[in-house]
């Protein structure tokens, strides 16, 4: 494996270890505002996030790449609002879009055509993060105004399941 591929890969872990810190802070902060749907979605949003941090772990060492494991930062998103961790999950699900792309772009310059076809899923699965997170903004704006169709939403939300990633390395 090309070793600037290996670094990205690496960093990637990270920051897909903040992702789903950042997400726990903002499951925290619903569960604060008592809307249990939205802590579950978020709680759920979480545990993906590590499961995606986990797979780069192990594709690191099924090519017998060194993992590197780094402090994960604390989440700093300022959350006054409802609309806050909404807004502020879009934003981040379009940086790790980009953060996979500019991995994916090394390894396409390495010809390192294992290691794209790895980041292939994950590439489908950030349009699927940034829509998710688009829908839900977009719910919310429709519906979070009015107590009855929040209540509404927050019970649609609380039936979202967990589902680990079926990948296989």
């Amino acid at each position: 494996m090309d070793k600037k591929v290996a670094k990205l890969l690496n960093e990637q872990i990270n920051k897909e270890m903040y992702s789903s810190y950042l997400y726990f802070q903002f499951a925290n902060y619903y569960h604060e505002e008592g809307l249990d749907g939205f802590y579950n979605w978020y709680y759920v949003q979480a545990q993906e996030e590590m499961d995606h941090a986990l797979l780069m772990v192990k594709y690191l060492q099924n090519n017998d790449e060194k993992v590197v494991f780094e402090a994960v930062a604390k989440p700093e998103a300022d959350l006054k609002d409802r609309m806050d961790p909404l807004k502020a999950g879009l934003a981040h699900e379009k940086y790790i879009t980009g953060e996979i792309n500019a991995v994916y772009a090394a390894a396409y310059e390495a010809k390192d055509f294992r290691t794209m076809q790895f980041l292939d899923w994950f590439v489908k699965e950030q349009g699927e993060e940034e829509k998710n997170s688009s829908d839900l903004i977009k719910k919310m704006e429709l519906f979070g105004g009015e107590a009855k169709s929040l209540y509404m939403l927050d019970s649609e939300l609380k039936a979202r399941v967990y589902a680990a990633p079926s990948l296989v390395l």
